[in-house]
């Protein structure tokens, strides 16, 4: 069976029982050579359900007139509420909270992946935000539910002829990624079982199983401080020795649980630079980004670069 008649496969079953909305088809677009302006709108999944799913999503708008190219970093770039979508379709990347926070608290990476031609779709889980009303860490299990719920929502919403959103949607090349308990739900939706494939998955000081053991086959990219006493590296390296699939560690020697996500502190380049380079190589194909991996990674004395299976 091919790829492309195996994901056609795929998404009618995952369609089913949703009317007759066919799911959008076509060629994804070669990986951005510029960075984008960066929109952002807010919706709800399930609204009147029993678990309501607020999402921010961020997404390229149109592109940046710096003439920096996207195989560096981006830089922050300014967020417009509501902007129209930047012509294309562009692959989707669902990222998860930690316990206790937000979407939001996790702009500066998530806008700075939107900048470089990524759709970025976070929820903000119900019992686990900075805000919920009935706070249990507990729930953690049920997010990668949730997750997929989101996941199942966009494929509708790309489905709809016209849609502002959906429209620009790549819906068949979706990424996981999340940090602390949010790298917890992002190796659940690996777990065996789920209709749909993601192709990618980023675990950001993470690993613990939630949802049964997950082994994945997808490719996946551990990010840990080897200093976490959150969530210990340990952890991380056990769930990096699980994979079946390429697999890769970046390890932050010294760093604690997630100080290395914000600009200027030490390791953020390396951060943003290895996990925008692995998201073009799985979700765009740019065999250029993947060659980039190790050096984008590898700073001396503050981070170490691992790989299992990765491609040449």
């Amino acid at each position: 069976m091919t790829g492309q008649r195996l994901v056609a496969v795929l998404m009618t079953a995952l369609l089913a029982g949703c009317g007759s909305a066919v799911a959008t088809t076509g060629p994804v677009p070669a990986a951005p050579e510029r960075p984008y302006a960066v929109g952002m709108r807010q919706f709800t999944v399930d609204p009147d359900g029993i678990r309501p799913l607020p999402v921010t999503v961020w997404y390229p708008v149109e592109p940046s007139p710096s003439p920096g190219p996207v195989t560096a970093p981006p830089a922050a770039p300014g967020v417009r509420a509501r902007a129209r979508v930047a012509v294309g379709r562009f692959p989707v990347v669902v990222f998860s909270h930690g316990l206790r926070s937000l979407p939001g608290l996790h702009a500066q990476l998530t806008t700075r992946w939107a900048a470089a031609g990524f759709v970025v779709a976070a929820p903000t889980y119900p019992r686990t935000n900075l805000r919920a009303r009935s706070f249990t860490r507990d729930d953690v299990r049920n997010q990668p539910a949730d997750a997929w719920r989101l996941v199942r929502h966009l494929v509708r919403l790309g489905a709809r002829p016209g849609d502002p959103l959906g429209a620009h949607l790549a819906v068949d090349r979706f990424a996981a990624a999340g940090h602390s308990a949010g790298g917890h739900t992002t190796l659940g939706m690996f777990a065996a079982g789920q209709p749909f494939p993601v192709r990618a998955g980023i675990v950001i000081a993470g690993g613990r199983p939630v949802a049964g053991v997950a082994r994945p086959l997808a490719p996946m990219l551990f990010v840990h401080g080897g200093a976490d006493r959150v969530v210990p590296e340990s952890i991380g390296r056990a769930a990096y020795a699980r994979c079946l699939g390429p697999a890769a560690f970046l390890s932050l020697p010294g760093q604690g649980h997630g100080e290395y996500l914000n600009p200027g502190r030490p390791g953020f380049p390396q951060v943003l630079a290895t996990t925008t380079d692995f998201l073009r190589w799985t979700l765009y194909a740019d065999r250029a980004a993947l060659r980039r991996l190790p050096a984008d990674a590898t700073a001396p004395a503050l981070t170490a670069f691992t790989t299992r299976s990765f491609p040449s």
